[in-house]
């Protein structure tokens, strides 16, 4: 049985990634998700708020983009709080990569266009493996209209790819107008892939307080399902990498996003609440449902149920509308 991925121009032993969350930030979880099987791990983002340091420069930034990126200003810690900054980050990326044979992929989330092209860099210099571009922008200013926003993240990764070499994917939201015309001008930049979708954490009402707090839920397998009909429409028009990221917990769910189109599935729910060895059960679920279905090689999953292939291609289209809610009635 042939497991192997093709990521990012990177030779995957399997297709499932640990995503960016913080269980990476320690060498022993990193070594066990190795051990698990894991074949490439994601690092928690890069924030450019980190890099400069200054607290009065970061609460100005965060008055001005409250809400704005990707996993929002709005829930940073205080500087003093958060244990990992720049220079701690860049020394993780070497001591993973000394202490394990995994490709490693960062994760950089940056404030304006000189902090996104100096980090990238030095990220490159500290020995990743891969890029990957965490934007996120809130159309909250009634007078920018949506190519406006669409073209600053283009400008960003135009100029990123202009001076790394790293192979460079771009996670997205899914709240475009057409997310697959923006995802193919990505392409026209050079991008190597696109991870599809980062989650963008909504702010809570405490009642008692009468404050607007942050509130991080976990996803569920609901939330697969966007991702699911996205990674079907986009497969077969853009040439890129595809990887899923947001509500896989199970191996079913795992073989869901194959079908559907991603290259590479990422797990971070899953992984936080059942720990690092929970990344064997999914990964021997995998070879256990191809086994079962009598697939040699991963890799003939990708796409086989994407809008293309998909032998109802009414079910990603509006046409399956009425059909749906014909059912939910009967």
């Amino acid at each position: 049985m042939n497991l192997t991925a093709s990521y990012l121009g990177l030779t995957l032993k399997n297709p499932i990634i640990p995503g960016a969350s913080p269980l990476a930030d320690n060498l022993d979880n990193v070594r066990r998700l190795e051990d698990a099987g894991a074949p490439a791990l994601v690092l928690r983002s890069l924030f450019a708020e980190q890099i400069e340091g200054n607290q009065i420069a970061v609460d100005r930034h965060i008055t001005r983009w409250q809400d704005t990126f990707a996993e929002a200003t709005s829930f940073f810690p205080r500087m003093d709080e958060y244990d990992f900054g720049p220079d701690e980050y860049l020394g993780h990326i070497a001591k993973v990569k000394a202490a394990t044979r995994l490709p490693i992929i960062a994760s950089l989330n940056g404030t304006n266009l000189g902090s996104w092209i100096e980090y990238a860099r030095d990220i490159e210099r500290a020995g990743a493996s891969a890029l990957e571009l965490n934007t996120f922008i809130t159309p909250t200013n009634a007078l920018a209209m949506s190519s406006e926003l669409e073209n600053r993240v283009v400008e960003i990764v135009a100029a990123v790819r202009k001076v790394v070499r790293l192979p460079i994917a771009v996670k997205l939201s899914p709240y475009y107008t057409s997310v697959i015309h923006f995802a193919r001008r990505l392409q026209a930049e050079r991008v190597d892939g696109l991870v599809l979708f980062n989650r963008f954490f909504q702010p809570e009402i405490d009642l008692d307080a009468l404050e607007v707090v942050p509130r991080l839920d976990l996803s569920t397998s609901e939330d697969l399902r966007l991702r699911l009909r996205w990674l079907g429409l986009m497969r077969d028009q853009v040439d890129l990498s595809l990887a899923c990221s947001g509500g896989v917990h199970t191996p079913d769910e795992i073989v869901k996003a194959l079908f559907a189109g991603a290259n590479a599935v990422q797990v971070v729910s899953e992984l936080l609440t059942r720990g690092p060895g929970r990344f064997a059960e999914l990964l021997n679920g995998l070879e256990q449902w191809m086994e079962e279905h009598e697939y040699e090689s991963a890799g003939l999953m990708v796409g086989a149920l994407s809008l293309r292939s998909c032998p109802d291609s009414e079910a990603y289209e509006r046409g399956n509308y009425l059909r749906t809610l014909q059912l939910w009635r009967n």
